[in-house]
């Protein structure tokens, strides 16, 4: 991809700019970033919102590009995803006071491409989210074993500098541009369904429990090496602010080291937030997940300043045996097929946030208006169960508002009312 940003496309980007920092400005900003160093510090009185637009961007930023040229298309995106959750939901998401761009990092896990499939037959990623299966690489763990070779992992520093000055350029003198690291993510058996498919990985763990120790101890073992080399390049950098956490929430605090500090030296993965999950593994009993699949995950999870973990997968069926271990946690995910009450008496009084991922078809069920009676007695009953906890609400893994923005709207209005009522 070229980094040029042609003249029609640069004065659109700036108008888009312009409207960025217009939003970043005004006094609800600053009133939720201090509510967020609140809450992630465990000072917060209320839950914090959060509406993920990922899903549904297709219908709320997606419309509005108007450049041509794909890098100019692809900050122009970035630049409306900032703010949309502002602009459109209200909901408690931040509008930074700058631009920020990540570096062009690889991780190839044991050096080996994942290969897809679409359902239009193309090979290129749809963006409008087609759906895609993985075509498995490793099928047979013993047969296909001498597959298995070093990760390969790498940084892109020169197209990472040409696309920062590009923006700079286009629109450095209206909103700051300036480089970020958003948490380390680690996932290491979401890159392993991507290679096998989970048939094969569920028959690979029960056939071969020995071979999978063994290449889950080197995934762990590939992604330290990824970030020395991130360490030693200098590349690890502050997460205290507006960067992402995985899962709909940010970095916001105090306790990591910040600017002043990289001042000084350089950061370490000691430094800063981390994120992992392990969806893929819901279907094996506790105690494999404790033998097979926790010591890579411990390896990698305990050595970050600040851990937030879980996606989709119910965390209560291990939370006791493995997760309750990490001495750094300080969100886990309570996602719909979690035991919501289980985990209230868990994390109440803890240094743990509950953070609660509300199903997706009150607000994702496309054709339908919003059951408001329905959803107030769901997410009362969360309110209920983490009492006496630190809560924060994000609602992601919605694919379609009906272009409804109002709707969505609504929907975050009605969880504050409830939390209005019902949080004590």
């Amino acid at each position: 991809m070229e980094y040029g940003i042609s003249s029609a496309d640069k004065q659109i980007l700036r108008e888009v700019a312009k409207k960025h920092k217009e939003l970043a400005a005004q006094e609800r900003n600053a009133v939720l970033k201090e509510r967020w160093y609140r809450h992630n510090a465990l000072q917060g009185e209320i839950p914090m919102v959060v509406l993920e637009s990922w899903g549904f961007n297709n219908e709320v930023i997606t419309p509005r590009l108007k450049c041509t040229g794909d890098f100019a298309r692809k900050v122009e995106f970035d630049l409306y995803q900032d703010f949309v959750g502002q602009e459109l939901f209200d909901d408690d998401r931040v509008t930074p006071d700058c631009f920020e761009m990540n570096y062009d990092t690889e991780f190839k896990l044991y050096g080996l491409d994942m290969k897809k499939e679409f359902a239009t037959g193309k090979e290129e990623e749809d963006s409008a989210g087609i759906s895609v299966r993985f075509l498995p690489v490793i099928e047979d763990l013993e047969d296909d074993f001498e597959k298995i070779g070093a990760s390969v992992f790498s940084v892109d520093l020169d197209s990472s500098r040409e696309k920062l000055e590009a923006v700079t350029d286009a629109v450095g003198d209206i909103l700051p541009v300036r480089r970020k690291m958003d948490c380390l993510y680690s996932v290491p058996t979401q890159m392993l369904i991507h290679l096998m498919g989970m048939e094969n990985m569920m028959l690979n763990i029960a056939q071969y429990p020995e071979l999978f120790k063994r290449i889950m101890d080197q995934a762990a073992d590939d992604t330290l090496a990824y970030y020395d080399l991130l360490e030693e390049k200098g590349l690890i950098l502050p997460t205290t602010e507006y960067e992402s956490v995985g899962q709909g929430t940010f970095a916001f605090n105090t306790e990591l080291p910040g600017q002043e500090t990289l001042k000084e030296r350089k950061l370490t993965r000691r430094d800063v937030w981390g994120y992992m999950d392990s969806q893929e593994t819901l279907s094996i009993s506790p105690k494999m997940f404790e033998e097979i699949i926790f010591p890579c995950y411990e390896k990698i999870g305990s050595q970050f300043g600040l851990l937030s973990y879980g996606c989709c997968e119910p965390v209560d069926k291990v939370w006791d045996r493995c997760i309750s271990k990490f001495k750094n946690l300080r969100k886990v995910s309570i996602s719909p097929w979690c035991d919501e009450e289980f985990m209230g008496e868990r994390l109440r009084g803890s240094k743990v946030i509950y953070h609660r991922k509300p199903a997706a078809t009150f607000l994702g069920i496309s054709g339908k208006e919003l059951d408001e009676e329905a959803f107030r007695s769901y997410i009362r009953k969360s309110l209920h169960a983490a009492r006496g906890c630190k809560m924060e609400i994000t609602q992601r893994d919605v694919y379609t508002i009906d272009r409804n923005v109002e709707k969505a709207r609504r929907y975050i209005q009605v969880i504050r009312e409830e939390i209005e009522d019902h949080w004590k």
